[in-house]
């Protein structure tokens, strides 16, 4: 009988006990996502001790839910998921941004945006809360919900250098085919904020045949190439809705500034904070210098909701009423509106003029920046508008 011989059984290897830190954590910088992070951080006690050295964050809310009904009863029974309506107005309702799907101690994302004015009014109070739903991993049907701030959660990231918050859509409610988009950048108050919008966008029907043309990038309408605002501007109601756009777009962006404050105080080691929305509706932006800004010197909160103060303003609107894209995308009404602090002096924004142009220009992607290369070319208005 042949002799049978057996093989010493060879130990596990984790191949993953082979990479160094620096490897993994350049795989949990890629990762980014809040959500992922939390699942990877109980893996094993080393990934464990890692993640909170992570140094790019990604924040992103999944859904949006509706509440009415701001009593405590309401906060504690279980989230229910729900499409966001944009034509709600967001500042006479009570906003829940949930995060689903997430381990402990990450379960759940709340943003409370709980107003107590309506918008004529130019308030809005908002809050962010983190949720647990601490009946969700052991299948029990109570829906128990703890809250937690979103400072008490990042405060486990040590090193956070980019942090990008992203909401499920943007907070002001506008009619289909409508474009709104804006960006502002902050340090303890208002710096910059530039504002696109048009009453309708549609694809022009004779690109095809206008090629030529159309890669010129050509406004085109009845008797505007001039680039002054018609009459009918000021008599049908245009004029109004570009003032509502501005107020709704600062109130947005100064609301969502406040929320951010006590993050930024927690983590001195930020160079970057993006607070957006995945309909690419508005953009907060704030770098290293203006986030130290926001720590030495204190914002200065609206006496009527929270959200910081809209200082004085300085603006320059340009209008058409007819810009087609080289892309073929038509603009109706297209508008576009930079605005800056007043106590800048005048003289002071003439002197910047090249260096302003070049700061609008580029708010916005493509093909919104082209549409904002070409406004500029157009006439400019001046207004100016109070504190608020």
């Amino acid at each position: 009988m042949s002799d049978l011989t057996f093989s010493e059984p060879q130990s596990h290897i984790d191949h993953f006990d082979r990479l160094p830190d620096s490897i993994l954590l350049l795989i949990f910088n890629r990762i980014g996502d809040v959500k992922a992070l939390g699942r990877c951080c109980v893996v094993s006690r080393r990934f464990h001790s890692l993640v909170p050295q992570v140094d790019n964050v990604v924040v992103r809310v999944d859904c949006v839910i509706s509440d009415d009904d701001s009593s405590s009863s309401s906060l504690s029974s279980p989230a229910i998921c729900s499409s966001s309506d944009k034509s709600r107005n967001p500042f006479s309702n009570l906003f829940r941004f949930v995060f689903g799907g997430i381990v402990k101690p990450l379960q759940l994302f709340t943003q409370l945006l709980n107003p107590k004015r309506p918008a004529s009014s130019s308030s809005a109070s908002s809050a962010l809360l983190l949720s647990e739903d601490s009946d969700a991993e052991h299948g029990g049907g109570g829906g128990g919900v703890t809250h937690h701030s979103p400072t008490q959660v990042l405060k486990n990231f040590n090193e956070i250098r980019f942090l990008r918050i992203e909401l499920p859509s943007g907070e002001l409610g506008i009619e289909d085919g409508v474009l709104l988009k804006w960006r502002a950048d902050f340090g303890s108050t208002l710096d910059d904020c530039v504002i696109l919008g048009a009453s309708a966008v549609f694809r022009s029907p004779a690109y095809a045949a206008a090629a030529d043309a159309a890669a010129c990038g050509t406004v085109t309408g009845t008797g505007e190439d001039n680039g002054s605002i018609p009459d009918s501007f000021y008599t049908n109601g245009g004029l109004k809705l570009r003032v509502v756009w501005t107020i709704s777009s600062l109130i947005a962006a100064s609301a969502r500034h406040y929320l951010l404050q006590p993050i930024i105080s927690e983590h001195k080691t930020l160079d970057n904070l993006v607070l957006t929305d995945a309909d690419g509706q508005g953009v907060l932006c704030m770098n290293r210098e203006q986030l130290e800004e926001l720590r030495v010197k204190p914002l200065s909160a609206s006496s009527a909701s929270k959200r910081t103060q809209v200082p004085a303003l300085n603006m320059r609107l340009w209008y058409a009423p007819h810009l087609e894209l080289p892309d073929g995308m038509v603009l109706k009404g297209a508008t576009l509106v930079a605005i800056r602090p007043s106590d800048q002096s005048v003289p002071a924004m003439s002197k910047k003029e090249v260096s302003d142009v070049s700061w609008v220009s580029t708010a916005f992607e493509e093909p919104y920046g082209t549409a904002a290369k070409m406004l500029i070319k157009r006439r400019t208005y001046c207004l100016e508008m109070n504190s608020f």
